[in-house]
């Protein structure tokens, strides 16, 4: 009697069969806005705002601040359009912001207190924090805001 040996199969295969078994694949894909976020919203956002969960296509993120939430609401279309072409397909349809406590991240040069509190006090738009957002329309529209808030601000 000869014994059958069992077929080998590699563990990708395995796992993509599960996965599409369970349909986890949905789910997964959109769990890929963690790796990208700091990418696709620069340094500066990324210290202030954070992905918490995802759920049916709407991002829930954890701003550090009411005045972080109001500006990013302006800025959520566009935010949500970057993360989905990065992703290749359309995983975020709406943000949803909510202030919370922010988790650490690693430090930078920018992140130490002077830079902050320049950024506080500096009225006219800080080129240096607008550099710090990688993505152009971002950038632009941040510049818009920060020149927009500017103007509101009284003089002392």
């Amino acid at each position: 009697m000869t014994k059958k040996t069992p077929q080998i199969e590699s563990i990708g295969a395995v796992l993509e069969q599960s996965l599409k078994r369970f349909d986890l694949a949905p789910r997964l894909d959109e769990y890929g806005v963690w790796p990208i976020w700091r990418e696709v919203v620069g340094k500066m956002i990324a210290r202030n705002a954070q992905p918490e969960k995802i759920r049916n296509g709407t991002l829930f993120i954890k701003v550090s601040s009411p005045v972080w939430m109001q500006e990013l609401q302006f800025m959520k279309e566009m935010i949500a359009g970057k993360l989905n072409q990065r992703l290749n397909g359309e995983i975020v349809k709406n943000i949803f912001f909510m202030v919370g406590r922010i988790d650490e991240a690693e430090p930078d040069a920018a992140d130490s207190p002077e830079s902050c509190e320049a950024e506080e006090n500096d009225h006219p738009v800080n080129e240096e924090f607008l550099q710090s957002i990688e993505d152009p329309e971002i950038r632009a529209a941040f510049k818009k805001l920060l020149k927009s808030y500017a103007r509101r601000q009284p003089k002392i």
